[in-house]
């Protein structure tokens, strides 16, 4: 399956093949910020499961940390994705696919939330071990 996706003028346009590896909340200050919101929906990819369809002259990338690549659109600034080289996974933001079903499995980073969400799924102090985490499960 593929799903497809653009920034908020529709400069930049993307798709995404298959199946997330995850889905789910990230609470992190950083995340908090960049999208504007208490919480970020993510959906998981392998790197070559996601690509620019149409307008990469337009993708511009801001790095904070080497842990993420934020990516959004140079011409209306609408957020795209975040490249985690470390993990090997890219982060397309829920709302940049608007065909996915988000069905999320897990809070990450879920010790510095601003907004407790109670619907029965983990929630990881900051990640899960597989991702350099302390795998430490926080209750709801």
């Amino acid at each position: 399956m593929t799903h497809t996706g653009e920034c908020f003028c529709g400069a930049v346009k993307i798709e995404a093949t298959g199946e997330p590896e995850a889905m789910g909340y990230c609470h992190c200050r950083s995340c908090r910020s960049w999208s504007g919101g208490p919480v970020n929906a993510f959906s998981l990819w392998k790197p070559e499961a996601v690509r620019v369809t149409q307008g990469a002259e337009h993708v511009a990338t801001y790095a904070k940390t080497d842990l993420s690549q934020r990516q959004y659109c140079s011409k209306c600034g609408g957020h795209l994705m975040t490249n985690h080289p470390p993990l090997s996974l890219i982060d397309v933001f829920a709302a940049t696919l608007p065909g996915l079903a988000f069905t999320p499995g897990v809070h990450v980073n879920y010790a510095e939330t601003v907004l407790p969400m109670k619907d029965g799924l983990p929630k990881m102090k900051d990640f899960p071990e597989a991702f350099g985490g302390s795998g430490v499960e926080i209750p709801e």
